[in-house]
């Protein structure tokens, strides 16, 4: 299971939402998505959580490319969200260009583990996906979550993160 929170900001703070990412097939579509709740082309950020195993950070302000920041990349490959942003992050191209050739994955699968190919051989898609922190750093920066902070988070890490963000009622109002 995963848990997906939109924080806008605006004026007089932090308005959370939570957020169903059924029809989200990119990082395109998140964007928007998060777009769609910015007051005046303020920062959105979507915070994504998958069990205490790995979460995300998207940053949207205004029309600027998103900006991203998964805690753990090789965890985060295991879920259809994780691994639209993980594939993001690395250049990759999806086969299908969506999430459409994902399998619908909600972290509870282990499955094999894929055959390993001499790296040097393997195209982009098929080298491994590196473990730990994987994206932007200073995502948060400015809005007083250091890099190492933001990395020391783990189990609740939303909760962290809002309690930073100084919306912790806000957030937990939409869990």
């Amino acid at each position: 299971m995963y848990f997906a929170a939109l924080l806008a900001r605006t004026e007089d703070g932090w308005q959370a939402s939570d957020t169903e990412l059924d029809n989200v097939e990119s990082l395109s579509d998140l964007a928007d998505l998060a777009r769609e709740s910015s007051v005046d082309d303020d920062t959105v950020l979507v915070l994504i959580e998958q069990e205490d195993s790995w979460f995300g950070v998207v940053r949207v302000d205004g029309e600027d490319d998103p900006r991203v920041y998964l805690s753990d990349a090789a965890a985060a490959r295991r879920n259809a969200y994780g691994s639209m942003l993980t594939d993001e992050l690395l250049g990759r191209d999806d086969a299908e260009g969506d999430l459409g050739s994902l399998p619908d994955l909600d972290g509870t699968e282990d499955g094999e583990p894929e055959p390993e190919e001499d790296e040097a051989d393997a195209p982009d898609a098929a080298r491994p996906v590196p473990a730990g922190p994987l994206g932007d750093h200073l995502i948060l920066d400015d809005l007083g979550v250091g890099s190492k902070e933001l990395r020391s988070f783990d189990g609740d890490a939303l909760s962290g993160i809002a309690d930073a963000l100084g919306c912790t009622e806000v957030l937990e109002a939409v869990r």
